[in-house]
């Protein structure tokens, strides 16, 4: 082995071959139950950020893990089309060439996406691959390949027959620049500084009405004569589709005023609309005038008023978010909306919809800037009451940047409802199990309240919607035209013209489960994986990918997609904060794996950062956080991490601290190994179990290794890859290297016999090679690298020509038979005694080199007989020139440590330099002092309690109490030394 460890040379080297080799396809004749493992297919556009690495870590660990126990074992991979992802990227491409997607035309615009695909497309399988990922890359699919594209049609063609799929007009998420509906997920809400004006709806014929307010116990507080009826609201510019005023039934205010009628303070005052004054539960009498607005094709609670209440919901943009400039003047339309009042019913929404009731002035202006006019317009009548300052929660296009617009448009949908109801029973009956637990809550809040789901999206990259229309509007869905024109014998002669939109990526991506596996069709892969096994994923898609794939799953293969979801918290920094390209605190995986210098890295954060002052105040924060760059990792010590960090539910706080600490148990496993096979040689020959002698620590450590197994076992069983991680790096880092490895030296190079040397070899041996496959799930390349030496020696045979892999080989059970607790209390006392020897050595500064004298006190005959028999590890670990028993009152002063009853004393006259150690201690406990009266000044300052988050408050109080135990500690041990 090389004497050192690069992780980087034997990553490149071990991928590429189990790829080649197939280590990754399922053996079908395994004997065990199936394993099977969705991967939540990356947009193809993406790159892997933290979030895939760690999650990606999780699946790796779990499906190596049942490989290596002997299932049938698959983790599918594919990637999502990502429709406004691509079709932005690509257009983008498109426009630097001095063109556009509609001079192109659709067709040519597609190829070039597919062009780009072919090209571009698997940045982020080859960064998977970097993550040391297991899947069965045969198997790869695409969210728009031939068959999950047929899988998308038959189940949309079976969900229309069946009425569940249906066109309508309802509110949606709208991004202006894309020009599409969107999902929740797809729209973020971000708090910013707004205003919420409060207007005067005069009521109609300056009828007049006593406004009273009162107090809990109904006391009189205000009294006025009122002719109007006070609104406020953020968005004046949705005032022009007001269609009602609502008020809670029970708000005694406005009881004298239900069922009158008010009129909208703004535009042509010959042609001001009235609208009517109704109650519904939703207004909070408690909150601004308890009297809310109805606009119904602009917001989405007032959506849901509008439709219980049989309210006219007008559409006032069009799809760049201007005010609409279509359709009859506004006098007349006001005339309609007026008539639509009277008669006390609603047309249809079509007929609604053609009503444009945007005020001549203002049609065809941007929103906001209406927005300014109508304000400035309803002050100048006088019918502003104030306007105050609001912060507010603006929702965002995630990909536009632009304000999310709610609105009334026509669109394909999915009733969610019906198909929410199996899906929950599901979970109600076990069925499926949320891991942790909790989660099933978050689970049944959303689907028990579960609205009709938005399918379609006006893009030209996806799968196109299979629903054609002839020229009265008719709609014929089919798997395609003929198929559509069969079902519903339509002659040749009728023009049918399909539908432009596409469907939502999340529809696909809910057929996940089956049609990756070949669904339509009853294949092999089919039978055999499905219900997959477990659903790896962040709570923030439960509702937009969990849920739907269940419901979808239970729909089309009468049974679940998965029998448990384990759902892993989010990675954010350090501190706890999201991580964002626009706060500069985001890391990239593959450069803690290869590192990146300072200048690159400074680049990358600020790369098209369109504010200057911003790109600054992120090269600033990352030149302090990354002085030197980051240093290379390695794929081994960055899992180990995300393992060790995976704590049930809770989000991922990365510390860049974590990742070193195991490289650096990398770096300790490697040295062991390379110990190992020194201690070995190329010709050893395992001894037969007649020709071995195994010493105390040989059967403890193959005691503590049953143990090790049967916890990981457990822990990988539970997804608890914490206390996985946890027990393997406490074994390996003290167990094996800190202590086996010492114990055993004197066995190795000292005079010990034959049989007990080759005792010795073989346990080391055969330990490091169990230990290899125990790690491997979390570590697989450098466990495979050191496997691959190990291996064959352990088994006495040379490695095969074409090899075999660590990968392949059974995962460790544990053997109770070799649980041997007589051989651990043994060395666990041995253990216990050098470490109190170590730690006196440390408090008093001995020099390493200089050996000791140890005299015993109150020993039991049990702690005589081990002394004798170990006197020689003692002697070599803790560098012990004598041990001499006497009474407990007849010590000197010395520096003690108990053992049990037994006390270590070491007398420190002629083993320190009193006046330098000292001189030492008392320049140590000044700087403790120092350090101690800057943090009793912190928090003495009511300001910083006040002001500072929790957690930096806490960590001051944690670090004032470890500096003064370390202060008493010097105290006393200083206290100690002088007395000598």
């Amino acid at each position: 082995m090389d004497k050192t460890f690069d992780p980087h040379t034997i990553e490149a080297r071990w991928y590429p071959v189990w790829e080649e080799r197939g280590y990754f396809a399922p053996d079908y004749d395994a004997p065990g139950d199936p394993y099977c493992i969705m991967l939540p297919p990356p947009n193809v556009t993406g790159s892997l950020h933290m979030g895939h690495a760690f999650q990606h870590t999780l699946m790796d660990a779990l499906t190596r893990y049942h490989r290596m126990l002997g299932q049938p074992t698959l983790w599918q991979p594919g990637t999502d089309h990502a429709g406004i992802a691509t079709q932005m990227l690509v257009e983008r491409k498109v426009e630097a060439e001095g063109q556009s997607r509609h001079s192109l035309g659709r067709d040519a615009f597609t190829d070039r996406i597919w062009d780009w695909k072919a090209e571009s497309g698997g940045h982020i399988t080859r960064q998977m691959r970097r993550m040391g990922t297991s899947v069965d890359w045969s198997r790869e699919r695409f969210t728009m390949d031939d068959g999950l594209s047929e899988a998308v049609r038959d189940t949309f063609v079976a969900l229309y027959d069946k009425g569940l799929i249906y066109r309508g007009q309802r509110l949606v998420n709208w991004d202006p620049v894309l020009n599409t509906a969107v999902s929740d997920l797809e729209v973020e809400n971000a708090e910013v500084a707004g205003h919420m004006w409060h207007f005067k709806y005069p009521l109609e014929d300056d009828e007049t009405y006593e406004y009273i307010e009162t107090d809990e116990d109904g006391n009189e507080t205000f009294r006025e004569t009122r002719d109007y009826i006070s609104i406020a609201t953020t968005r004046p510019e949705t005032m022009l589709g007001d269609g009602a005023i609502a008020v809670h039934p029970d708000d005694a205010r406005y009881a004298l005023i239900v069922g009158k009628r008010c009129e909208i303070p703004v535009g042509p005052k010959a042609q001001r609309r009235l609208i009517p004054i109704i109650t519904d539960e939703y207004p909070d009498p408690e909150f601004g005038s308890g009297a809310v607005k109805i606009t119904g094709a602009h917001d989405f609670n007032d959506y849901e008023v509008a439709r219980r209440n049989d309210i006219p919901m007008y559409r006032l943009m069009d799809s760049t978010a201007h005010l609409r400039d279509d359709g009859e003047p506004y006098e007349r339309a006001a005339v309609r909306a007026a008539e639509i009042v009277a008669s006390g019913t609603t047309p249809s929404a079509a007929d609604v919809d053609a009503i444009n009731l945007v005020p001549d002035a203002y049609r065809g202006l941007e929103r906001f800037e209406a927005r300014r006019q109508i304000v400035a317009a309803i002050d100048a009548d006088g019918l502003m009451i104030t306007v105050e300052d609001k912060a507010i929660m603006q929702p965002y296009g995630d990909r536009s940047g632009d304000v999310i617009e709610p609105m009334l448009t026509n669109q394909w949908f999915v009733d969610a409802k019906t198909l929410a109801k199996p899906a929950i029973e599901a979970v109600e009956d076990g069925r499926i199990k949320f891991v942790p637990g909790n989660w099933d809550k978050t689970y049944f809040e959303w689907m028990r309240n579960i609205q009709d789901w938005c399918i379609s999206r006006q893009l030209w990259w996806g799968h196109r919607i299979p629903a054609w229309y002839d020229d009265a509007g008719n709609i014929y869905v089919g798997k395609n035209e003929a198929d559509a024109r069969a079902r519903n014998d339509l002659a040749d002669d009728v023009t049918l013209t399909q539908d432009e939109d596409v469907l939502d990526t999340w529809y696909s991506s809910g057929l996940w489960a089956f049609s990756t596996l070949g669904w339509p069709e009853n294949t092999r892969a089919l039978k055999t994986f499905y219900p997959t096994s477990v659903l790896v994923t962040g709570f923030d898609i439960i509702f937009f990918w969990v849920a739907r794939m269940i419901m979808m799953g239970v729909e089309f293969m009468d049974d679940v997609p998965f029998r448990e979801v384990y759902v892993h918290g989010l990675v954010r920094d350090s501190d706890g904060a999201k991580m964002s390209k626009s706060k500069g605190n985001v890391l990239d995986p593959i450069d803690l794996i290869d590192g990146i210098d300072l200048e690159s890295l400074v680049a990358k954060r600020t790369a098209n950062m369109m504010q200057p002052q911003k790109a600054k105040a992120i090269e600033k924060t990352t030149r302090k956080a990354f002085p030197d760059g980051i240093a290379a990792h390695g794929t081994d010590a960055l899992r180990f991490t995300f393992a060790a960090l995976a704590s049930p539910g809770r989000d991922i706080r990365f510390d860049l601290g974590r990742v070193e600490g195991y490289r650096n148990f990398c770096n300790k496993l490697w040295n062991a190994a390379r110990f190992t096979l020194m201690q070995i040689g190329d010709d050893y020959v395992p001894a037969a179990d007649d020709a071995v002698e195994l010493s105390q620590a040989d059967r403890w450590i193959v005691s503590r290794l049953q143990r090790l197994e049967a916890e990981v076992t457990k822990q990988f069983d539970s997804y608890r890859f914490d206390l996985a991680s946890k027990a393997i790096h406490d074994f390996i880092w003290h167990y094996f290297c800190d202590w086996y490895l010492e114990l055993i030296k004197p066995v190795l190079s000292g005079t010990s016999s034959d049989a007990q040397k080759a005792g010795t070899r073989r346990t080391l041996l055969r330990v490091l090679e169990t230990t290899l496959r125990i790690a491997h799930p979390l570590m697989p390349f450098i466990t495979e690298e050191i496997w691959q030496r190990v291996a064959p020696l352990a088994r006495g045979e040379a490695l095969a020509e074409g090899g075999e892999s660590i990968s392949t080989q059974a995962f460790p059970r544990p053997d109770e038979s070799r649980i041997d607790e007589a051989a651990e209390a043994e060395i666990d006392w041995l253990r216990d005694v050098i470490a109190g020897l170590r730690t006196i050595r440390g408090e008093m500064d001995i020099a390493p080199s200089q050996t000791i004298p140890v005299m015993v006190a109150n020993a039991s005959a049990s702690d005589r007989e081990r002394l004798a028999t170990h006197r020689a590890a003692i002697d070599f670990l803790a560098r012990v020139e004598s041990v001499d028993e006497i009474a407990a009152d007849d010590a000197p002063e010395a520096a003690t440590a108990l053992v049990g009853d037994m006390q270590l004393r070491v007398p420190l006259a002629g083993l320190i330099d009193q006046e330098a150690e000292l001189a030492r201690l008392d320049k140590r406990l000044a700087k403790l002092e120092k350090d101690l009266a800057g943090i009793r000044g912190r928090l003495s300052n009511e300001s910083f309690v006040a002001k500072a988050p929790a957690d930096v408050v806490d960590k001051a109080r944690e670090q004032q109490a470890s500096v003064e135990r370390e202060a008493a500690e010097l105290a006393e041990q200083r206290q100690r030394i002088a007395a000598l």
